[in-house]
């Protein structure tokens, strides 16, 4: 089987509210976007388990470590500009090579336009391609907009932590959910 390129793994569409989205393999030059769109939800202080964000060498350093373990690290270009992230990390370990753990987020300029769907189309291709068998996730309980999105997506909930964060003055749990790729039928 041919190994994917970066041309195969890009992907373009038109947003609910016209605009230009591109989702495709994050590039150095993305850094400083990454950085800055991450900055202003961590800002938010919600629904990013991130309290700094990277200098630009450690953004660089990062996405030399996921090309290097053939990881999926995708930039959500809205109108030319990074506003998201996501991506899969797998497992070290051989004998937990099959999983990954998905993690995402977009700007809130990139929020409420059918973006996340899209992202999550690519990001389950993209796992089916290098063969995982179970792509694992968190969200907070009261991330209703993602939880939904996963569920459709064929997400099950596989655990939930109570009391798990305290964001905004109040405490708030953290679900563990699963997709599994034999499982779905398509």
């Amino acid at each position: 089987m041919k190994t994917p390129t970066s041309e195969d793994n890009q992907e373009s569409f038109t947003a609910k509210d016209h605009s230009h989205i591109v989702l495709r393999p994050v590039q150095y030059f993305d850094a400083k976007d990454i950085i800055n769109s991450a900055n202003s939800i961590i800002q938010q202080g919600s629904y990013i388990q991130k309290e700094r964000v990277r200098s630009i060498e450690e953004e660089h350093a990062f996405i030399e470590e996921m090309k290097a373990k053939d990881n999926m690290y995708i930039v959500v270009e809205v109108n030319g500009i990074a506003r998201g992230i996501a991506r899969v990390i797998r497992e070290d370990l051989e004998m937990k090579r099959h999983i990954g753990l998905f993690r995402t987020w977009l700007h809130e300029e990139a929020q409420g336009k059918g973006i996340g769907k899209k992202v999550m189309e690519y990001t389950l291709k993209w796992c089916l391609r290098h063969k995982l068998h179970k792509l694992c996730l968190t969200v907070f309980a009261s991330n209703r907009v993602a939880k939904g999105l996963y569920e459709k997506a064929g997400f099950v909930i596989e655990g939930i932590q109570k009391d798990q964060v305290y964001i905004n003055k109040s405490y708030d749990d953290e679900i563990f959910m699963a997709y599994f790729f034999n499982e779905q039928k398509g």
